[in-house]
Protein backbone atom coordinates (compact mmCIF):
# COMPACT_ATOMS: atom_id res chain seq x y z
CA UNK A 1 0.00 0.00 0.00
CA UNK A 2 1.33 3.62 -0.72
CA UNK A 3 0.17 6.23 2.37
CA UNK A 4 0.57 10.24 0.96
CA UNK A 5 0.34 12.75 3.52
CA UNK A 6 -0.74 16.05 3.63
CA UNK A 7 -2.26 19.07 5.50
CA UNK A 8 0.96 19.94 7.44
CA UNK A 9 2.01 23.94 7.73
CA UNK A 10 2.28 27.01 10.01
CA UNK A 11 0.01 27.03 13.08
CA UNK A 12 0.08 29.41 15.96
CA UNK A 13 -0.21 28.02 19.60
CA UNK A 14 -3.53 26.74 20.27
CA UNK A 15 -4.73 26.70 16.97
CA UNK A 16 -5.71 23.38 14.81
CA UNK A 17 -4.77 21.30 11.92
CA UNK A 18 -6.05 18.46 10.41
CA UNK A 19 -4.09 15.86 8.44
CA UNK A 20 -5.04 13.55 6.11
CA UNK A 21 -3.33 10.32 4.67
CA UNK A 22 -4.51 8.90 1.31
CA UNK A 23 -3.88 4.99 0.64
CA UNK A 24 -3.32 3.58 -2.88
CA UNK A 25 -2.41 0.12 -3.94
CA UNK A 26 -4.17 -3.03 -1.64
CA UNK A 27 -6.86 -2.73 0.37
CA UNK A 28 -7.12 -0.07 2.60
CA UNK A 29 -9.52 -1.77 5.46
CA UNK A 30 -7.11 -4.41 5.76
CA UNK A 31 -4.57 -2.04 7.84
CA UNK A 32 -4.69 -0.28 11.31
CA UNK A 33 -3.72 2.80 10.74
CA UNK A 34 -1.31 5.39 12.62
CA UNK A 35 0.32 8.57 13.12
CA UNK A 36 3.85 9.25 14.48
CA UNK A 37 6.33 12.26 14.19
CA UNK A 38 9.53 12.60 14.33
CA UNK A 39 11.51 15.63 16.21
CA UNK A 40 14.83 16.65 14.12
CA UNK A 41 17.35 13.88 15.14
CA UNK A 42 15.16 12.02 17.58
CA UNK A 43 13.19 8.56 17.04
CA UNK A 44 9.90 8.35 15.53
CA UNK A 45 7.41 8.56 18.29
CA UNK A 46 4.14 6.78 18.20
CA UNK A 47 0.94 9.43 18.56
CA UNK A 48 -2.32 7.34 17.75
CA UNK A 49 -3.71 4.45 16.49
CA UNK A 50 -6.72 3.16 14.67
CA UNK A 51 -8.58 -0.52 14.08
CA UNK A 52 -9.34 -1.33 10.42
CA UNK A 53 -12.90 -0.93 10.76
CA UNK A 54 -12.31 2.69 13.14
CA UNK A 55 -13.64 1.13 15.86
CA UNK A 56 -10.68 1.25 18.18
CA UNK A 57 -8.54 3.66 18.95
CA UNK A 58 -5.75 4.63 21.00
CA UNK A 59 -3.54 7.62 21.65
CA UNK A 60 -0.21 8.42 23.21
CA UNK A 61 -0.52 10.69 26.46
CA UNK A 62 1.03 13.53 25.14
CA UNK A 63 -1.76 13.99 22.63
CA UNK A 64 -4.52 12.64 24.13
CA UNK A 65 -7.78 14.92 24.49
CA UNK A 66 -6.03 16.93 21.92
CA UNK A 67 -5.17 14.72 18.99
CA UNK A 68 -8.51 13.05 17.32
CA UNK A 69 -7.25 9.90 14.95
CA UNK A 70 -10.59 8.48 12.25
CA UNK A 71 -10.31 6.98 9.19
CA UNK A 72 -12.89 6.97 5.99
CA UNK A 73 -12.32 3.52 4.61
CA UNK A 74 -14.63 4.64 1.46
CA UNK A 75 -11.86 6.99 0.46
CA UNK A 76 -9.26 5.35 1.47
CA UNK A 77 -8.45 8.09 3.78
CA UNK A 78 -7.28 8.42 7.48
CA UNK A 79 -7.10 11.20 9.52
CA UNK A 80 -5.29 13.32 12.36
CA UNK A 81 -7.18 16.18 14.11
CA UNK A 82 -4.96 18.30 16.07
CA UNK A 83 -6.27 20.81 18.28
CA UNK A 84 -4.77 23.08 21.20
CA UNK A 85 -1.60 22.89 19.15
CA UNK A 86 1.70 23.51 21.23
CA UNK A 87 4.93 24.64 20.14
CA UNK A 88 6.41 21.50 21.40
CA UNK A 89 4.06 19.94 18.54
CA UNK A 90 6.59 20.79 15.87
CA UNK A 91 8.06 18.10 14.35
CA UNK A 92 7.35 15.97 11.11
CA UNK A 93 4.53 13.74 11.15
CA UNK A 94 4.18 10.66 9.44
CA UNK A 95 0.64 8.10 8.49
CA UNK A 96 1.77 4.56 8.71
CA UNK A 97 -0.19 0.81 8.14
CA UNK A 98 0.25 -2.30 9.60
CA UNK A 99 -1.28 -5.74 9.54
CA UNK A 100 -0.80 -6.21 12.94
CA UNK A 101 -4.12 -6.00 15.26
CA UNK A 102 -4.48 -4.63 18.83
CA UNK A 103 -2.10 -1.54 20.98
CA UNK A 104 0.59 -1.37 17.88
CA UNK A 105 2.96 1.68 18.90
CA UNK A 106 6.58 0.33 18.16
CA UNK A 107 7.73 2.16 14.90
CA UNK A 108 8.81 -1.57 13.47
CA UNK A 109 5.43 -3.13 13.88
CA UNK A 110 4.47 -0.80 10.48
CA UNK A 111 4.50 -1.86 7.26
CA UNK A 112 4.24 1.15 5.19
CA UNK A 113 4.54 4.75 5.84
CA UNK A 114 3.57 8.12 3.93
CA UNK A 115 6.41 10.40 2.84
CA UNK A 116 6.32 12.93 6.30
CA UNK A 117 4.48 16.15 6.16
CA UNK A 118 5.63 19.41 8.66
CA UNK A 119 4.11 20.84 11.52
CA UNK A 120 5.28 24.21 12.77
CA UNK A 121 3.43 25.52 15.66
CA UNK A 122 4.53 28.99 16.46
CA UNK A 123 4.04 30.68 19.81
Amino acid sequence: VQLQASGGGLVQAGGSLRLSCAASGRSFSDYQMGWFRQYSGKEHEWLASISWAGRTTDYADSVKGRFTISRDNAKNTVYLQMNSLKPEDTAVYYCAATRLLGYVVRRDEYDYWGQGTLVTVSS
